[in-house]
């Protein structure tokens, strides 16, 4: 895993109207950056229910894997989005069992659902953030603001 990583919060999830289409918007923590990764609508659901502090009566598929591993004694250490290939982003969930670290590979929608219900921190591959991440000012502010009208159609 790289070790040039930027730490990222979710700010939001959304939903374009017409298409149904999910991302989440992902900024730095300490920084101006956003990140916008399309997702699946029932990831978009677990995370966004976590981010309005929303507990299912009975655990969904992230609430039971997240069970499981603190039953099993595993502690989320980390998620990172990790690499951006043919449109496509890469996950990295670092685990830690016994002193032992597991990297295992996911999806970022999954990884991010995970990491809200562990606490565990979200970081960005410098790489990513460089090459697509959109900086507040002049043009990408525009492009920021005509996604966000976009999303929210």
């Amino acid at each position: 895993m790289t070790t040039d990583v930027t730490e990222v919060m979710v700010e939001s999830v959304h939903v374009h109207a017409d298409s149904a289409q999910h991302v989440v918007l992902l900024r730095e923590r300490d920084g101006e950056r956003y990140l916008p990764i399309w997702i699946g609508v029932w990831e978009a659901s677990a995370i966004a229910s976590r981010l309005q502090g929303m507990l299912p009566e009975r655990p969904l598929t992230h609430d039971l894997y997240t069970r499981t591993l603190v039953e099993l004694g595993v502690r989320v250490r980390r998620v990172t989005v990790s690499d951006l290939t043919d449109e496509t982003y890469r996950a990295r969930i670092l685990l830690d069992l016994d002193g032992n670290e597991y990297d295992i590979d996911a999806r970022p929608s999954d990884a991010i659902a995970i990491a809200l219900r562990t606490d565990a921190p979200i970081y960005v591959a410098d790489a990513v953030l460089d090459r697509v991440g959109m900086l507040p000012g002049a043009e990408q502010e525009r492009r920021l603001s005509m996604f966000r009208e976009f999303v929210n159609s």
